[in-house]
């Protein structure tokens, strides 16, 4: 685990990276089918873009699908904006982590805390029993 100051303020690899830097980040989409909401974590490289769109929608079985609103997503998850990650997670909800996470060297992870990180290999995140791997459910590179 790495610490480091607000990432607003500070230089670190999770804020500083170049459009090609193949380090992950993560989103916390909501869905509504009905009158319930379904909440999921992905997690893409940094280089793409989630396609909530088409995958995401597909894979949470709704019409529409959006990003938890940030209140949400801290009450849901006990976590710090910022540092919502996808190991600790309510279990009810999915983690869907994108193939190419996977060959990543390192990827770097929320811990739980807006001022901590966690660094690990892509694969490690693909090798977690809850994650589920998905191809292509980012777009780009």
């Amino acid at each position: 685990m790495w610490r480091h100051a607000d990432a607003r303020t500070c230089s670190c690899p999770g804020r500083d990276r170049s459009p090609r830097d193949p380090r992950r980040r993560s989103a916390r989409p909501a869905a509504e089918r009905g009158d319930e909401v379904r909440y999921a974590a992905c997690v893409v490289l940094a280089s793409t873009k989630l396609d909530v769109n088409r995958v995401v929608k597909r894979l949470l079985d709704v019409r529409k699908a959006s990003f938890a609103p940030m209140d949400d997503a801290v009450a849901l998850t006990g976590m710090e904006y910022g540092g919502i990650t996808p190991i600790g997670l309510p279990a009810s909800w999915p983690v869907y982590v994108d193939s190419r996470v996977l060959e990543a060297p390192e990827t770097v992870i929320g811990a739980g805390l807006r001022g901590a990180k966690v660094f690990l290999p892509g694969a490690v995140l693909g090798a977690l029993p809850w994650v589920t791997v998905v191809e292509g459910l980012a777009t780009g590179v």
